[in-house]
């Protein structure tokens, strides 16, 4: 299996995925962070969704976790988070 960070990904994309139709595997990095796998296509059956655990008839028949008491407003912290990343 390959490795790839997503800039060279994206200036070589033709070669990496000439290496997955070939039956190899790429993992895309994104600052040291896997972020994706890219795996060769098998045509399988139709898709097939499965039921899921809990049913619910709608949104409002689930039932909402209780508010989190913060010291500091939400929107401060994903700003600040935000900024971090620029």
């Amino acid at each position: 299996m390959k490795q790839v960070k997503v800039a060279e990904l994206k200036a070589k994309l033709s070669e990496y995925l000439r290496w997955v139709r070939k039956g190899n595997e790429v993992t895309v990095y994104d600052r040291n962070e896997p972020i994706a796998r890219l795996v060769p296509f098998t045509a399988g059956g139709p898709l097939v969704v499965r039921e899921s655990v809990h049913k619910y008839g709608t949104l409002r028949d689930i039932e909402l976790p209780r508010p989190v008491k913060l010291e500091r407003d939400v929107v401060d912290v994903l700003l600040e988070d935000r900024n971090r990343e620029r």
